[in-house]
């Protein structure tokens, strides 16, 4: 891989992303099946905040799961999800990388980043090469001598 090339890829795999649209999809159903029972119930204002909350977290977190990718510029890595996710190499004290090469069709793999700061951050891949090609240039920085 060359030294400032860039890669993307999306965060989670086309399974898990097309698992959730379908149980999101089945949640919807559901709910329009109990309609009528919905109608008739006696509704709080804290029932209807609580119900109206429940479906707006859910439809945001299905955004992000289709949404989120998780890209490699250089010697940055960074993901959107809920909200941005960022590592340079150089600022990188520890990394482990999850991944389990006959689940990738289900389990996204990950890396675990552990900064000079001392946040921790995990990134997600559909593509385990991006997050092996963000490990090499922290290795690469490490063998070139201290930052």
């Amino acid at each position: 891989m060359s030294e400032g090339g860039v890669l993307e890829s999306a965060a989670f795999p086309r399974t898990l992303r097309w698992g959730a649209f379908a149980l999101i999809g089945l949640v919807v159903v559901a709910a329009l099946r109990a309609r009528a029972a919905l109608a008739g119930a006696a509704w709080s204002a804290g029932g209807i905040a609580l119900l109206a909350g429940a479906w707006l977290l859910i439809a945001w977190l299905g955004y992000w799961l289709q949404a989120s990718r998780t890209r490699l510029d250089g010697d940055t890595l960074s993901q959107t999800w809920l909200w941005r996710k960022q590592a340079r190499a150089a600022e990188v004290t520890q990394l482990k990388l999850v991944h389990w090469p006959r689940l990738e069709w289900l389990v996204a793999p990950r890396l675990f980043v552990r900064q000079r700061n001392g946040s921790m951050l995990w990134f997600h891949a559909a593509d385990a090469a991006l997050l092996r090609g963000f490990c090499e240039r922290v290795a690469a920085l490490r063998a070139s001598g201290p930052a």
